[in-house]
C-alpha cells in the first residue's frame, strides 16, 4: 500500500514544519548538528518564509516531515529576471525512490512559472549517483566545479 504524501509550500506560520524539515535534512546528510545545533529563533525563520527569495517546500506522511526541499530565487543582473537556486533537497531514507523528491521539484516548477522565472538550477555531488540520476531526468546536465571561498571572519577547514 502506497503511503499518501502532502507536497506543501510552506509559508509565515510554518517555523516549527521548517524546523521539522531540517531535522530530516540532518538525518538525511549525516549532519545533525549542522541542522539543529543552531537553529535561528521563531522570528528569524518566519521572516525567513515570508520573504520573496526563499522557499521551502515539505513533503508530509501523516504528522512526519518526510522530504523536504528548500530554494532561493536569485535577482539576475544582466537582465530583467530571476534564476531559481533549489540549495538543500533530501527525503527520508525509508521514503526514497518513491517519487517524493519528484514531487517537491514538480510543485517548485509551478511555483517558479507563475513567478515568471524559467531556470531552476541544483549542483549534486558526483558520488551521489541517485541524486545525479534524478536531476538528470528532470533536466539538462552541465558539468562544473564549485569552490568555497571563505570569508575574513569564517575559514572553511
Amino acid at each position: 500500500m502506497k503511503l499518501a504524501v502532502e507536497i506543501r509550500t510552506l509559508g509565515h506560520a510554518d517555523a516549527a514544519a521548517l524546523r521539522g524539515m531540517l531535522a530530516m535534512f540532518g538525518k538525511a546528510f549525516g549532519e545533525v548538528a549542522t541542522y539543529t545545533a543552531r537553529q535561528p529563533d521563531d522570528a528569524y525563520l518566519e521572516h525567513l518564509l515570508s520573504s520573496d527569495t526563499f522557499i521551502a517546500i515539505a513533503a508530509k506522511a501523516g504528522c512526519n516531515i518526510i522530504g523536504g526541499l528548500a530554494a532561493y530565487v536569485l535577482p539576475k543582473f544582466e537582465q530583467d529576471r530571476a534564476e531559481l537556486y533549489i540549495y538543500d533537497l533530501a527525503v527520508a531514507q525509508e521514503h526514497r525512490r518513491q517519487g517524493v523528491a519528484t514531487a517537491m521539484i514538480m510543485e517548485l516548477k509551478t511555483l517558479a512559472a507563475a513567478r515568471g522565472i524559467d531556470v531552476m538550477f541544483v549542483q549534486a555531488d558526483l558520488q551521489d549517483q541517485a541524486a545525479i540520476a534524478l536531476y538528470t531526468k528532470l533536466g539538462v546536465r552541465e558539468d562544473v566545479l564549485h569552490f568555497d571561498i571563505a570569508t575574513a571572519q569564517k575559514m572553511i577547514p
